[in-house]
């Protein structure tokens, strides 16, 4: 199963409505069960070296099933996952990822957000995840 065009942009509307909430201006890249990318959005005035990162929060999430943010947590040093982020091509290993899933609890995708504080990429993610 993958994410659909459809999904996606309402994600990313969800994602939207909740950045311009909190008042930040947000790269949000959803990827598919493959970790390619389906959609993106990058709010007027978002950081550009922050696009590349939403994208690579989001493969990372769908690259581990889990959220960034705990594949952070494991790759501290000592972690089980230590050093992971060197690995398939540039990782992002702090808070502003989340795997998708369908109403059967199936990964369809990730949603990967940045530009603002971690905490605030979470939010912002977690909106969007949330909207499907």
């Amino acid at each position: 199963m993958n994410i659909t065009l459809a999904q996606a942009e309402k994600a990313i509307a969800a994602a939207k409505q909740k950045a311009t909430a909190i008042d930040t201006k947000m790269n949000i890249a959803i990827v598919d069960a493959g970790a390619n990318l389906v959609a993106f959005a990058r709010m007027d005035g978002a950081w550009l070296g922050s696009l590349d990162i939403s994208i690579k929060k989001a493969k990372t999430a769908r690259f581990f099933d889990m959220n960034t943010g705990i594949v952070g947590e494991l790759s501290q040093p000592g972690g089980s996952l230590y050093n992971i982020e060197h690995s398939n091509n540039g990782l992002i290993t702090f808070p502003g990822g989340i795997p998708m899933k369908n109403e059967a609890g199936e990964i369809i995708g990730a949603i990967g957000v940045s530009g603002s504080s971690v905490e605030n990429d979470h939010a912002v993610a977690e909106a969007g995840s949330t909207a499907i």
